[in-house]
């Protein structure tokens, strides 16, 4: 029976904890280790998923267990951003200088999203690229709703002054 609640509750969330462990982690092998990790606490702990709502309690999971691996190691190190997709190849579709265009503006977010604070950039890649919803961000961060709106406006705006040089000058040519 729990077997088939976890099966349930967590398995239709996997790929999107694997993507946001490796926002964390910057590599997709420590991110399988991360994940596998939090699937065994998740496991260990279905218990206390009380509403039903695994995605942010999943991603609590993968969260806390990054946070422990870290201080286990005794690391300072700044959490990390990678791709989302952890591809930065560009669209087939498109035409070769499209595709060069393309490539470019994913490289210049993901370099002015990895300059921002930890805590600004976690609410933007679980808001933006995750999708999940300020209460569910509350929720995977354990912060109050209007944290999770004023961080997320705040990073967006810091966002912006980071790639305003690179933007104005496309607007020019």
């Amino acid at each position: 029976m729990a077997a088939r609640r976890f099966e349930d509750a967590v398995m239709p969330h996997l790929d999107a904890a694997f993507n946001y462990a490796r926002w964390l982690t910057r590599s997709d092998v420590d991110a399988e280790d991360l994940v596998q990790e939090a699937c065994v606490r998740a496991m260990r702990f279905l218990s206390s998923l009380r509403d039903g709502n695994a995605r942010p309690w999943l991603f609590a999971i993968v969260r806390n267990t990054w946070y422990s691996r870290r201080s286990r190691r005794g690391s300072a190190a700044e959490v990390a951003i990678v791709s989302a997709t952890g591809d930065e190849r560009p669209d087939d579709a498109l035409d070769p200088e499209q595709q060069l265009v393309q490539q470019d503006t994913v490289t210049r977010v993901r370099r002015a999203l990895e300059g921002l604070p930890g805590e600004f950039r976690e609410v933007l890649v679980l808001r933006d690229i995750e999708g999940l919803a300020y209460e569910e961000i509350s929720l995977a961060l354990k912060i109050p709703g209007g944290t999770v709106r004023s961080r997320i406006n705040r990073a967006r705006l810091m966002l912006k002054r980071k790639l305003e040089p690179w933007l104005r000058r496309d607007d020019i040519g």
